[in-house]
């Protein structure tokens, strides 16, 4: 039995669905409402310690940081093969991961001012200051902090949006040039740990640069990665609500 506590719009909850779903396995789904800070509840810091979605169960056992979970999944259920066989290749899979993970604040400027904000604004200085108390992160606390008292300005929205056309698009149209995958010549984690992200730049963030003329290999590459079965079984959905 495996339970996966997530949240529909979470990149990390994203890219373990799509392993999910890439893997056929069964699970049982279990929402976790961040806007009301169930991940910061004590019933749920006793299976993360850090606060943060998502978490797997399998048998009784949780994990989390969705890497390392996708990693875990492979392990667990090798057919079919989600990692390069080349011990080089894998290394070069998990550094992608590594980077991705590394622009994940760029991210949130974007993705918190649209539900989190709405709801943090309307705290008040003690209900803001009980609230930092229960968040294991000082990076997240930060966040919240920006989010519920000084919102990210269209300056840093665009310093955002330049470092994730930069280090993330231009470097995967470079990568993907000898065979239209991030590593080796099939599709692997690493592919999957960067679609939460196109998507959200896709949608929202610079649509302009996933068009053929300024990155043509992401956009093939895009094109591909949506028409996958297990893409649509993942339940992304829409970020912004219509």
């Amino acid at each position: 039995m495996m339970i996966l506590h997530h949240g529909w719009r979470s990149s990390a909850s994203r890219r373990v669905r799509l392993c999910l779903e890439e893997k056929g396995l069964s699970y049982q789904g279990h929402h976790v409402d961040m806007a009301k800070l169930e991940h910061h509840s004590p019933e749920y810091l006793k299976i993360n310690p850090n606060g943060v979605i998502p978490t797997l169960i399998h048998d009784g056992r949780p994990l989390h940081e969705s890497g390392t979970i996708c990693e875990y999944l492979d392990e667990s259920f090798p057919d079919p093969p989600l990692r390069p066989e080349a011990p080089y290749e894998r290394a070069l899979m998990r550094n992608w991961i590594r980077h991705i993970d590394g622009l994940i604040h760029n991210l949130i400027i974007f993705n918190w001012r649209h539900h989190l904000q709405k709801t943090a604004q309307q705290w008040s200085d003690e209900e803001l200051a009980e609230m930092l108390k229960k968040v294991p992160s000082k990076e997240r606390q930060e966040s919240w902090l920006r989010v519920a008292r000084k919102p990210y300005t269209e300056e840093e929205r665009a310093a955002a949006r330049a470092k994730l056309v930069t280090l993330l698009l231009d470097r995967m149209e470079e990568a993907l040039k000898p065979s239209g995958w991030l590593v080796g010549k099939a599709y692997s984690i690493a592919d999957i740990s960067a679609v939460p992200f196109v998507k959200r730049i896709d949608e929202e963030i610079a649509p302009d640069e996933m068009s053929a003329q300024k990155h043509p290999r992401v956009a093939d590459w895009w094109t591909t990665i949506q028409a996958r079965p297990a893409f649509a079984r993942a339940n992304f959905g829409p970020f912004l609500e219509s």
